[in-house]
């Protein structure tokens, strides 16, 4: 699957230079999750062919004890709502990509979230598992295709990718992959898993 940049795009149809009308791509909604200071916002703008819209806001003291950055010590602002990119695959396929906030207290927001969206990217810090679970075991109730991508932080894992998989107790047929939000064609490599899971799971569901 070729991968396309371009952002001269257009809702609706399109006129191309000699040819007639050619329709506008499909859009498809994926979701970017995980727990607090993961990676998620980086994901987004990485991939994006748009600048990012962010919902970040500084992190005061009033969040000492509630949000915790584990190993992101000089995190200081966070998604208090959610992140939106856009990426075209190519002329036929246009994601819209919406990354969750990590905290406990906006969880009520996921539901909206997701809404309409054929697949998610579930970002794992290694070095904090346990901040990993409610995205896998969420998006295991819904039943939505998802992927398990960790964040290799500065090229690094503290797991290997079997071992993370056994930590998470993720079914065999969720892939769990390696990738780095800090870079785009990493970004790019994990949406199409992604994609792919969706893919497998509309055919499923049509055989």
């Amino acid at each position: 699957m070729d991968f396309d940049p371009s952002a001269n795009r257009v809702v609706g149809t399109a006129r191309v230079s000699g040819g007639g009308p050619k329709k506008a791509p499909v859009p498809v909604k994926i979701i970017v999750a995980g727990g607090f200071g993961v990676g998620k916002t980086t994901t987004v703008g990485a991939i994006s062919e748009i600048s990012p819209l962010t919902t970040e806001a500084e992190m005061t003291s009033e969040s000492v004890g509630i949000d915790n950055p584990g190993q992101a010590v000089l995190k200081t602002n966070t998604t208090v709502a959610m992140d939106f990119g856009v990426l075209t695959i190519d002329q036929t396929l246009k994601l819209y990509i919406f990354g969750t906030p990590g905290q406990t207290r906006f969880a009520f927001m996921w539901d909206d979230l997701v809404r309409g969206a054929l697949g998610a990217l579930v970002v794992v810090d290694t070095n904090r598992i346990d901040d990993c679970y409610p995205a896998v075991d969420y998006f295991e109730r819904q039943g939505l295709p998802f992927v398990v991508g960790i964040n290799t932080f500065n090229g690094e894992m503290s797991y290997s990718i079997d071992e993370v998989r056994w930590a998470l107790a993720v079914r065999e047929d969720v892939p769990v992959i390696s990738f780095d939000a800090r870079f785009r064609a990493s970004v790019r490599d994990a949406l199409l898993v992604v994609l792919d899971q969706a893919l497998d799971k509309a055919i499923r569901m049509q055989s």
